[in-house]
């Protein structure tokens, strides 16, 4: 499912608190934004495949939600379990390892499934379309998923603002991610991310749509505020974080300015 090079980069517990601030928090509260708008409502079934973690997950079951999280890392399905603990919600959520290739789920279990980084880190069409079928097979009729995926010009946009352009093994990484959008990082440099594929707006609504999925939507989710530096003051103050999330919202479908966004999120429904 993965290359070792991005075992290793998640193996160093990057992902356990990249969430919680500056473009990282923008991306959580977003995310949680238009999932408030599209899962069903409590306390429904929601399989997180590939949730890391457990961040998502958490904040859902806090919800009330009943939460199964899947995830190909041992160390993600640790902390996941060790938050759920700690947050008193074990009798809500559940994190154990897999494949989201080959779901050890029964057909039509979920009422919605989320993919919070399999089509990111399935850089093989094939396995991304294996991924999607398997999210199509285990929801019910009529629920929902919600995908998130990386922008094709995310590393274009990340370059520039970071500084890593000035790199010029980092300017052929951009190249071949605008080409291609397969992303590597040939030296395992810190910050430059890890093997993973980048989609463009209009292939992720076309990978939902060949597994099966109706509805399809794809909206922006960080959009262009993810390059505002310092962003943590927009979300910081509260009267400035609505209005970040209102305005966010009313260009989320924008498609002169999708491509800006950090990340996408598509959204469908399977037919009853």
């Amino acid at each position: 499912m993965s290359s070792e090079s991005m075992r290793d980069h998640y193996d160093q517990g990057v992902e356990e608190g990249r969430l919680q601030a500056g473009m990282g928090a923008l991306e959580r509260l977003r995310t949680m934004d238009i999932l408030s708008r599209t899962l069903p409502k409590a306390p429904a079934a929601i399989l997180d495949i590939g949730g890391g973690p457990g961040v998502y997950a958490g904040l859902l079951a806090q919800q009330g939600y009943n939460v199964d999280l899947i995830d190909f890392m041992q160390l993600h399905v640790d902390q996941a379990n060790e938050i759920f603990a700690r947050l008193g919600l074990t009798a809500l959520a559940h994190a154990e390892q897999g494949d989201a290739r080959n779901l050890k789920r029964p057909d039509a279990s979920a009422d919605a499934v989320l993919l919070m980084g399999p089509l990111y880190h399935l850089t093989d069409k094939a396995d991304r379309a294996k991924a999607l079928r398997e999210a199509w097979r285990v929801v019910k009729p009529g629920g929902v998923l919600a995908a998130a995926a990386v922008s094709r010009f995310a590393s274009l946009l990340d370059g520039y603002s970071s500084g890593f352009i000035d790199d010029p093994i980092f300017q052929e990484v951009v190249l071949a991610d605008l080409m291609t959008g397969q992303h590597r990082n040939p030296n395992n440099t810190p910050g430059y991310f890890t093997t993973a594929y980048l989609h463009h707006p209009d292939e992720l609504r076309t990978e939902l749509s060949d597994a099966g999925f109706t509805d399809v939507r794809v909206l922006s989710v960080e959009g262009p505020h993810w390059l505002i530096p310092p962003v943590g003051k927009h979300l910081d103050d509260p009267a400035r974080c609505d209005r970040l999330l209102t305005l966010l919202r009313a260009v989320e479908t924008e498609p002169s300015l999708m491509g800006a966004s950090a990340h996408l999120m598509g959204v469908a429904v399977k037919a009853k």
